[in-house]
């Protein structure tokens, strides 16, 4: 036993085995989840595992079997080095991948605490790596045991260490194991003075499980990246509805093996089905029922007059005799034709009938109730021969109209004198063409007495013009009592066949002069004579020609000085307002390059002046084919939906990363339209510091917003994780970046309202582009204070915004320009929180009491210099940004200038300097507390689990310790190391804990 070997006696693994620790509850170890592929378990081992252990001359792993709680075998390695310095390794046998790229080890194991054991130089952690391979080709001596080639996951520390001779809690962590591209691995454990116990070591990968969501059928998927997106297929009965461009379902999942969000095109119950119990299986219409459309509303009883005996039914076909129109939507009634008008009633005035009727007692159940008139000329009947009846011809008028009366009164004349005729009034609605029955009619005969006058003969032309006829006609000779009064005239365009397009005009004497004509065209032209009788017949059918386009020479020399006139006035009016933009930043020669003197200055237009804002889209915005993006990776989260990192690969041009922003669904038309406003302003911009819009997809689900990708992120994250790592003249640079890309913006009278490092993008070349247009509105121009009034209440970023601004929401360039000496304050600064941690009231009365920010430290005292002019109260006196750039440009090309800084001492005039102090480790109770204090709370796990566990041996720390823990960025080196000199603690080195 442990207990009775001597202080420097060697603890085998095999004294090891005996004790009660390895009969720890094992209750936990579950098989496999349904979203789990085991690779392998040595818990469900039924042999020895027979695994390599290194240096095969000394075997200090040595496995073992014991018994769990519920009495089966385990097989387990132990080894129990406390006094011994030299590396032990086990490796595993071969583990094929399968199709897996990203793997989780479950390791379970317990841990002897050196301090009960009284060896040195015993340790609670050990060393876990894996090696690649194709092949199951690793031996005794190949690979070398050591990092390189095998690969270090992590140094893995004991959270619950056993005393000598009591029981103790096993330790289970699950480590990752990424981007493995080999068709198999191996698994190795390096001990170097360790008296632990590998319980068990699982190894899977996760995966989505199969999955029926939202009628959409998706497969197992295994991720090999952070999302993968899998396609689907709409379950049984169920298909894409209309406008997703048949495009099928598809849905991320992500790598933990979850599947995330909704799918991306959802599927819904084709007609005649409609959704179970749940969203996963569609269920045929019961009869009597049916469902139009596809979608996700249910069934619905078979409307009036029809009915369905086919479960299944898309619509309800109509009963015997009733009938559904074309146009009719299919939840509607089936209806029928009507019956017969009733009670006609004719008055004959010579050879004009007014004919008059009552509605049909049957409306057959619909509203489109219309009549028709039909005029038939009948012949005597003889005792030989039977009345003969044939169609009237056109010289038979209606008024208002032959067909589709809705009025129950028509008005016809050109009739014939002395002849019957006979009119059938019929009853239609919109089914009367479907059934097979004739209309419901009633007929009207009637007897015609008096003689209408002959047809007129002799239509000619006399003169004509561009857009004008005029004709004459010879005066028809009447023998009877009755004179010519008038005459009626019709004309139109010779193609115009349809009597519909005739235009009717009146004359009292035998000639008249049409005018309003088409030039160059072609007019066919009739005309009748009226006497008491009536009208006669048409004369036969004449056509005439306007005359072709003969402007004059003079003419077109007006036009030309007109236009000309009109171009010189524009250009005078344009040369006015570039003058005065120019006049504003005397700078036309920037060295940025964007406008020299003589350029036409663009200027923003606001898309919310658009009446409609769609035409602010299309006009600013080009729209993408969805099929030419491909989402890899949702990177964050925005206002309105996900922000995902993608490839836009367009036809003709080199695929590239791009940055997308998604609107999420169950959007309001509002959240659409200021979803896409950003993408109208942004598409005005185009300058190197300024985002670029690649494109927008508003044609399908969801809508996007597409610009390009910048690899570094935000600014103020990117600093403060690179803390220190760059030279004050690489800092100006960017400023000079951002600048440039804001005096483009105020040239285009824009003001950005929210400039901030987090709304600043940086690129892989650390090109700093200005982004977020969100808060942005359009800048009014007039004499002299070009200002935006937003509406109260509205959200302000208080840290960032000018008093004027904050007071009285006036938004300008000058309060851009404030914003722009806080950027400037953060990154000299690398990222650190505007006025620290006081409140936003605290703020706002420190800036009314003439407070400003003190340098950062080691800032410029010309950075910091510029920072106060652009917090100057009055607005007026702060400087332009082409001011800011020349003054930059003037730093870089003297670097110099940029050696002198301020004094590290605190100044009384600058209270706030005393924030930039991080406090004294006598003012922390805890290491923990400690590093939130200071702004290093991103190494809280690492000092913990490196031992560093109390302010007395945080005191004691140097360059190497913070190296072993992983603060490898030489800016938080010196921040951890100068709080440390600020009180250190003067003891003797504390008795080690191991």
């Amino acid at each position: 036993m442990w207990g009775q070997r001597g202080p420097g006696a060697p603890i085998r693994a095999s004294s090891f085995c005996g004790l009660p620790l390895l009969l720890l509850p094992l209750l936990l170890w579950g098989s496999c989840r349904a979203d789990e592929d085991v690779l392998m378990n040595t818990k469900l081992a039924t042999s020895d595992l027979r695994w390599t252990s290194y240096p095969a001359d000394d075997p200090q792993w040595e496995e073992a079997s014991s018994v769990d709680d519920d009495h089966n075998s385990v097989r387990t390695y132990e080894i129990c080095t406390p006094s011994s310095t030299s590396s032990y390794w086990l490796r595993t046998s071969w583990i094929p991948l399968k199709a897996a790229t990203t793997l989780y080890v479950e390791i379970w194991f317990s841990m002897m605490e050196c301090a009960s054991l009284n060896r040195r130089p015993c340790k609670e952690t050990f060393n876990f790596y894996y090696y690649p391979s194709d092949s199951d080709d690793a031996t005794l001596t190949y690979p070398a045991w050591m990092e390189n080639p095998y690969i270090k996951v992590a140094t893995v520390a004991a959270d619950h260490l056993r005393q000598y001779g009591t029981r103790g809690r096993a330790n289970v962590k699950v480590l990752r194991l990424e981007a493995l591209h080999r068709a198999g691995l191996y698994l190795a454990f390096h001990s170097q003075g360790t008296c632990m116990a590998l319980l068990s070591v699982r190894v899977f990968y996760r995966k989505c499980p199969s999955l029926r969501r939202a009628f959409a059928s998706f497969p197992e998927t295994i991720p090999h990246s952070l999302v993968e997106q899998a396609q689907g297929v709409c379950v049984e009965n169920a298909v894409t509805p209309p406008g997703e461009h048949s495009q099928p379902p598809s849905m991320l999942c992500g790598e933990d093996g979850s599947w995330v969000g909704q799918p991306t095109s959802s599927c819904a119950c084709r007609p005649g089905y409609e959704a179970g119990e749940t969203d996963v299986r569609c269920r045929a219409c019961p009869s009597g029922h049916f469902k139009a459309e596809s979608g996700p509303f249910g069934c619905s009883p078979c409307p009036a007059n029809s009915n369905t005996r086919v479960p299944g039914s898309a619509y309800c076909p109509c009963l015997s005799g009733y009938y559904r129109a074309d146009s009719d939507p299919l939840h509607t009634a089936c209806t029928q034709p009507p019956s017969a008008p009733r009670s006609p009633v004719s008055q004959l005035n010579d050879t004009m009938v007014t004919l008059e009727w009552s509605e049909p007692q049957v409306r057959g159940g619909r509203a489109d109730l219309t009549y028709k008139v039909l005029c038939s000329t009948c012949g005597p009947a003889t005792a030989t021969k039977v009345t003969s009846c044939s169609p009237c011809g056109d010289s038979v008028l209606y008024r208002p109209a032959q067909d589709d009366l809705t009025q129950r009164r028509v008005v016809i004349w050109g009739l014939r004198p002395q002849t019957k005729y006979s009119f059938t009034i019929q009853s239609l609605n919109g089914v009367s063409e479907l059934s097979y029955l004739e209309p419901a009619s009633i007929k009207i005969e009637i007897t015609t007495s008096r003689d209408v006058p002959p047809p007129v003969s002799g239509l000619r032309r006399v003169e004509a013009s561009e857009t004008s006829l005029s004709l004459e006609w010879s005066i028809p000779v009447v023998h009877n009592q009755y004179q010519i009064l008038d005459y009626e005239l019709r004309y139109g365009p010779k193609d115009a066949e349809e009597a519909g397009e005739w235009q009717y005009v009146f004359s009292k004497s035998s000639s008249l002069v049409l005018n309003g004509l088409q030039r160059a065209t072609r007019y066919r032209v009739q005309v009748r004579a009226r006497s008491q009788a009536g009208y006669g017949s048409f004369s036969a059918e004449s056509s005439f020609n306007t005359l072709p386009d003969g402007v004059s020479e003079l003419v077109v020399t007006g036009v030309v000085v007109s236009l000309g006139i009109l171009v010189l006035a524009v250009a005078a009016a344009l040369g006015i307002y570039c003058y005065r933009r120019r006049k504003r930043c005397s700078n036309d020669h920037d060295r940025s390059g964007h406008y020299q003197m003589g350029q036409t200055i663009k200027v923003y237009i606001d898309p919310f002046t658009y009446e409609d804002p769609n035409e602010a889209v299309r006009e600013f915005a080009k729209e993408i084919d969805a099929s030419f993006v491909k989402i890899e990776e949702v990177i964050g989260a925005g206002e309105f939906g996900e922000v995902c990192r993608g490839r836009l690969r367009i036809p003709g041009r080199k695929e590239n990363y791009v940055a997308i922003k998604t609107l999420k669904g169950g959007y309001t038309e509002k959240q659409r339209r200021d979803f896409l406003s950003e993408a109208s302003i942004m598409g005005q911009f185009q300058h190197p510091n300024i985002i670029h819009l690649e494109g927008v997809i508003t044609t399908s689900c969801p809508v996007m917003i597409l610009t390009e990708f910048m690899e570094n992120g935000a600014l103020d994250s990117f600093l403060r994780m690179n803390d220190g790592q760059f030279t004050t003249i690489q800092l100006v640079g960017m400023l000079r970046g951002i600048a440039a890309g804001m005096k483009y913006l105020s040239d285009m009278s824009y003001v950005h309202r929210d400039l901030a490092a987090r709304n600043i993008l940086v690129n892989s070349n650390l090109v700093c582009k200005v982004s977020d247009f969100g808060l942005s509105r359009f800048l009014t121009e007039n004499s002299s204070d070009p200002t935006y009034t937003s509406s109260l209440g509205g959200k302000i970023p208080i840290r960032w915004t000018a008093p004027e601004a904050i007071a009285y929401r006036k938004f300008t360039s000058a309060s851009d320009a404030w914003s722009y000496g806080i950027v400037m304050w953060e990154v000299m600064s690398y990222g650190e929180r505007p006025y620290w941690d006081m409140s936003n009231q605290d703020v706002i009365n420190a800036i009314e009491q003439d407070y400003r920010l003190p340098p950062p430290p080691e800032c410029p005292a010309s950075l910091h210099a510029l920072m106060l002019d652009c917090w100057q109260k009055e607005r007026a006196n702060r400087p332009r940004f082409c001011d800011v750039v020349a003054a930059l440009d003037r730093l870089i090309r003297n670097p110099t200038s940029l050696k002198v800084t301020h004094p590290e001492a605190p100044s009384s005039s600058q209270p706030l300097l005393d924030q930039r102090v991080p406090p004294p480790l006598s003012a922390c109770g805890s290491v923990s507390e400690w590093l939130r204090a200071i702004k290093m709370e991103r190494y809280e796990q690492s000092f913990l689990q490196a031992g560093f566990t109390n302010l007395d041996i945080v005191s004691q720390l140097n360059t190497d310790d913070l190296l072993r823990v992983g603060v490898t960025l030489a800016g938080h080196q010196k921040k951890i190391l100068s709080s440390i000199q600020t009180l250190r603690i003067h003891k003797a080195p504390p008795t080690l804990l191991y």
